[in-house]
């Protein structure tokens, strides 16, 4: 069976994820850090500026004649609680080790890489030899140590669904053990576009949609999911999503009220909030209240086994982390590990080719676990993942998104065009609609054409640098193509340069008619025409993060084996779910479902215990 073979692939995976994916490369021979082989500095302080995540990042290192003395970061923009457990560890262990061999902190490697690039810039500065410092081997630690842990709930993951459930369980008086692999919880809320569906909530109702319903919601979900949504699921969470909004609004997860409520093709009703500070924001609420509430939380520690006591019954989980070997007694067992987008070994068809841009801890964990011999968990839909249409390709199959400067872009000027210069679509059409027009397009892509006030507003709301993009200047990935004329940009990202200055005048016609006579962009979208230059082109690619097959379960969030029927003690909740968005999910649902059924899952938790 494809999960039983990918077993000993994941854990290979799941090394390489936990180092970084693309740390700096591997040392070749063990070697102590000496005068010789550190290099001859030339005393003093240099400067030097990576490309972060966000933006760049600089970093001042100091040398004596033979050793790095100290690195500093002195300027970052990088994600609180991710990006910055690389900004504050990453310094002090190339201090520690004198060596550049060190692994990137698991989920923040393009920052871990950046500060590593510029500490090799200054010892190229300093007349060092960066590259002897890459192969200088810093050793790796293993568990020395045995601890037994006995507690009413061991959640496993320490996302979206794992902290709310934490949360929760605490408040109703559980002991709560939780274990995340990662050196943060998080998971793949905390790095989301950080909006939620609110249905039925107090809020929804404060912002004047009164009218909306569970019925619409679970109507809209299926036609969006092809109607491959699990029916009992679906309609479980549109029950219980705005009670968890306005719970988690009064437990101190805050929502931008003021920002108001997203108007998305993808509903019938206005239901989607934004975090207040995105996912960032919700990311770092939720740390602090599962830290407040009482959890015992064991960050880089990673569960590898659920114990059972043979008669079908989960026990228990055993974890380990640099130094400890744990095994975590348990009453019940909460599986909150995320999904499987990051392990291809799990990825079945067009989804192994399709650019990712998720977290590098979604590689199948809590499924490989779930589904070994002895538990045999049943699985559903594992083929389907989320695939949105506006990503960029920073390196060889790996995405960031641009949803955050489009939004902006669609009420100012910007359009998108095929590779042969053509308008294909509503660029306010559903991200399926736009998606499924993308797959039919030449090298199945999209290109997003701006004039120069669109693309300040567009660049200023990305979040992230792109100025190495833009100096690239389309000869090479991804494609930043711009010019003074609409032709130049087009010639330089490799679009038909003649037709898409036809297609630019064409929709500055409809601007002014205030029509689009060809795909029906609505006017309030169309209230300004491209206008002058420099013009900017960008790549619009197939992306995704969340992947929508998972685990079986019942509305109490137990999990059900290959025969059907309930594994005593285990639950799961959040992405490791699977059936509940069908084949794909619309805007602001993953969060919205990693919440609600992190709650529901440690309600029913506290009932069964209970009796």
């Amino acid at each position: 069976m494809k999960i039983r073979k990918a077993l000993q692939a994941a854990a290979v995976i799941m090394a390489t994820a936990l180092a970084g994916c693309s740390a700096a490369p591997q040392p070749a021979a063990t070697a102590e850090p000496t005068a010789e082989a550190s290099g001859i500095y030339t005393p003093g302080t240099y400067t030097a500026v990576s490309a972060g995540r966000n933006a760049d990042i600089k970093v001042e290192v100091t040398f004596s004649a033979d050793a790095i003395e100290d690195v500093k970061i002195t300027e970052h923009s990088e994600t609180d609680g991710i990006g910055t457990n690389a900004t504050d560890t990453i310094p002090g262990k190339i201090v520690e080790t004198q060596s550049l061999g060190i692994d990137a902190v698991a989920g923040a490697t393009i920052t871990s890489d950046a500060i590593i690039a510029a500490v090799a810039d200054c010892v190229t500065q300093a007349g060092g030899d960066p590259e002897e410092l890459k192969n200088v081997e810093v050793a790796k630690s293993e568990p020395t140590e045995e601890k037994t842990l006995d507690t009413d709930l061991v959640i496993v993951g320490g996302g979206g669904a794992g902290m709310t459930a934490a949360i929760r369980a605490r408040e109703l008086g559980l002991e709560v053990v939780l274990l995340e692999k990662m050196p943060f919880m998080g998971g793949a809320l905390s790095i989301s576009g950080g909006n939620q569906v609110v249905m039925g909530s107090q809020m929804q109702k404060d912002l004047g949609v009164t009218d909306d319903s569970s019925e619409s919601m679970v109507a809209d979900f299926m036609a969006n999911g092809a109607n491959l949504n699990v029916p009992e699921l679906i309609q479980l969470y549109a029950d219980n999503v705005g009670e968890t909004s306005d719970w988690l609004q009064a437990n101190g997860i805050t929502y931008n009220l003021e920002g108001g409520l997203h108007k998305l093709a993808e509903y019938s009703h206005d239901r989607e909030l934004a975090y207040t500070g995105g996912g960032a924001g919700a990311g770092e609420a939720l740390r602090t209240a599962v830290n407040d509430g009482g959890t015992t939380v064991l960050l880089n520690t990673r569960a590898s086994e659920l114990l059972t006591d043979g008669e079908g019954n989960v026990t228990g989980v055993v974890a380990a982390d640099d130094t400890v070997k744990y095994t975590v007694n348990a009453k019940a067992v909460l599986l909150a590990t995320g999904g499987y987008g990051y392990n291809k070994d799990l990825l079945e068809g067009d989804m192994k080719n399709a650019l990712y841009y998720g977290p590098v801890s979604s590689t199948g964990d809590g499924l490989l676990m779930a589904t070994a011999e002895g538990v045999n968990a049943d699985t559903r839909l594992l083929e389907y993942g989320k695939r949105y249409p506006n990503g960029i390709e920073v390196s060889e199959g790996i995405a960031k998104s641009t949803i955050n400067g489009n939004i902006p872009a669609w009420k100012m000027s910007a359009i998108l065009v095929n590779k042969e210069g053509k308008r294909v679509v509503n660029e306010k059409a559903s991200n399926r609609t736009i998606l499924e027009a993308e797959l039919e397009q030449t090298g199945q892509q999209l290109y997003l054409v701006m004039d120069q006030a669109t693309f300040d507003v567009w660049k200023d709301a990305l979040g992230y640098s792109v100025d190495e993009y833009l100096e690239a200047n389309g000869t090479s990935k991804p494609v930043f193509g711009h010019g003074d004329t609409i032709e130049a940009a087009a010639e330089a990202a490799g679009v038909d340069a003649a037709e898409l200055a036809k297609t630019v005048e064409t929709y500055n016609s409809y601007v002014e008619a205030g029509e689009d006579k060809e795909f029906g962009r609505l006017p309030e979208y169309m209230t300004v025409a491209i206008g002058e230059g420099p013009y900017y082109i960008v790549e619009q690619k197939p992306r995704f993060a969340t992947t929508m097959g998972g685990l079986v379960i019942d509305t109490d969030l137990h999990v059900i084996n290959k025969d059907g029927n309930v594994i005593g003690n285990l639950f799961a909740a959040g992405e490791l779910v699977g059936g509940v968005m069908g084949d794909d999910s619309p805007s602001g649902a993953n969060n919205g479902w990693a919440v609600t059924s992190g709650k529901l899952a440690a309600e029913s938790i506290a009932e069964a215990l209970s009796e």
